[in-house]
């Protein structure tokens, strides 16, 4: 590795107390999407001491931000998340399900790390910029809500990401990789049934039921499940059911259906759909519905281009530094599993070379994997993410770097625990490392820049970025 790389990469060593600190405290202080204004705060206030240029109020959005250095030349982004989910309160370390909040949020995706981590990589390419008087732009861009509220769809839909030539990421996660899985394009709807309250046993012919328009609903989309390509997903929960009287005709009900497909036409033409089943229930009882636009998202275009950058720079920067302490504790969390995932095991199946095969193989074996997986092949994953909406604005590359446990389950408990441990801080550092060293990269080739560009025209056919979520459209989670 050339000195110049090297010394930025050490940049985020020194700075390794101040960044674990970073992710601690925002761990200690969970907030879920388009709250989470102590992180906002920290991450403005570091950026700002850290020599970065600091916009807020992104999109309108209190919580949304970004820092820059530098000037001219390419603009390298990285992606930072650090909202946390609701109801996952959890003691760190533990080892048994123990809340620290009954019913409050907590870190279960590791956003704490990934926003810091992120932070760090745009420090690391900071300290080349400066050290090198190069041309060159780099760009921190805080992203809000990723969970539930597509805050970034948010951003991208009003040009925050406009100018960006090339971005990175990552997530946390039980393997070291590149994200060779394209998400799904989403759409958040809430179903506002309403009708006429009446004594039900008195003048039930009065009453005109808003649950029972929804009920009917429900029935229509387990028939309507028959009748879509199998990849689509349809979900929904039950937000209010109207009142908790048996005696009364419910006057109002409302459900919220979140709708997934590989593409985003698809999930558009489910949601024509699931409307229509909708207007129908409504129809059958004598009520009616509004149909509410809460969030949308779309599909992940990868880029082969940058994703082989990140493959070289996975390999390249040491990932063996789990101690027997950090073995342990991810072994004592893999006990409290009902059922360890498979995911890397899947993973190891499909290496065709057999030296990295028996390598990977030897890893299975351990509660924290240490080893590089090869670059896979391109799939369909079933999550979906408001990254994809950043990845039609520009080309975008992501890696995963072992934060937890192996086979733990990502919205768990479990990986609360060990949000705040030593494997998590070392995975994060990694996972910085490989991001600056991969954007130092293609500041040092222009050529790679080009390519991935090239690339990204010919995955979009040239399209230009459709926005997924309306316009007049404000953010919100329900």
């Amino acid at each position: 590795m050339r000195l110049e790389k090297e010394r930025a990469l050490q940049a985020i060593e020194e700075h390794k107390e101040l960044l674990c600190a970073m992710s601690d405290a925002i761990w200690d202080h969970p907030e879920t999407g388009f709250h989470e204004h102590f992180a906002a705060d920290l991450f403005c206030r570091t950026l700002e001491e850290q020599g970065f240029r600091v916009e807020r109020d992104l999109a309108g959005i209190a919580t949304a931000f970004s820092g820059t250095y530098g000037q001219d030349g390419p603009v390298i982004a990285f992606l930072g998340e650090f909202d946390a989910l609701p109801g996952l309160s959890q003691q760190a370390g533990c080892t048994e399900k123990q809340a620290m909040q009954e019913d409050g949020p907590g870190h279960g995706c590791g956003h704490n790390l990934l926003g810091v981590g992120s932070l760090a990589a745009a420090i690391g390419v900071k300290q080349y910029l400066q050290d090198n008087g190069l041309l060159g732009t780099v760009k921190f861009f805080g992203c809000p809500a990723e969970e539930g509220g597509s805050g970034k769809g948010f951003m991208a839909r009003d040009g925050v990401f406009d100018g960006v030539d090339v971005a990175f990421s990552w997530h946390p996660d039980e393997t070291n990789s590149v994200s060779t899985e394209s998400t799904m394009a989403n759409y958040q709807i809430c179903y506002h049934f309403r009708g006429v309250s009446a004594h039900a046993a008195m003048s039930p012919e009065l009453g005109r039921s808003a649950l029972d328009a929804l009920e009917l609903m429900n029935v229509g989309i387990q028939f309507l499940r028959e009748h879509v390509p199998p990849e689509t997903r349809i979900h929904y929960a039950i937000t209010d059911t109207g009142g908790k009287a048996p005696g009364v005709v419910q006057p109002y009900a409302e459900g919220l259906y979140l709708m997934r497909a590989p593409k985003l036409y698809q999930v558009k033409e489910l949601y024509e759909r699931v409307n229509k089943v909708a207007q129908g229930a409504a129809m059958m009882t004598g009520t009616t519905v509004e149909i509410e636009f809460i969030k949308a998202c779309s599909n992940t275009v990868l880029n082969t281009t940058l994703l082989k950058v990140m493959q070289k720079n996975l390999e390249e920067i040491p990932s063996d530094f789990f101690d027997q302490q950090d073995m342990d504790l991810a072994a004592r969390i893999v006990d409290s599993l009902e059922e360890r995932g498979r995911y890397f095991e899947d993973l190891v199946q499909e290496i065709q070379d057999p030296e990295q095969r028996r390598t990977a193989l030897t890893d299975c074996a351990n509660p924290l994997h240490s080893v590089v997986l090869p670059m896979a092949r391109e799939r369909q994953g079933f999550v979906s993410s408001d990254v994809g909406d950043v990845s039609w604005n520009c080309p975008v590359a992501q890696i995963s770097t072992t934060t937890m446990p192996a086979g733990t389950p990502m919205h768990s408990w479990q990986m609360v625990a060990v949000g705040k441990s030593a494997m998590a801080h070392k995975g994060m550092l990694y996972a910085a490392k490989v991001m600056a060293a991969s954007a130092i990269d293609a500041l040092e080739a222009p050529a790679i820049i080009e390519q991935a560009k090239k690339e990204f025209q010919e995955r979009t056919g040239g399209r230009s970025y459709d926005p997924p979520i309306p316009v007049g459209i404000k953010p919100r989670i329900i």
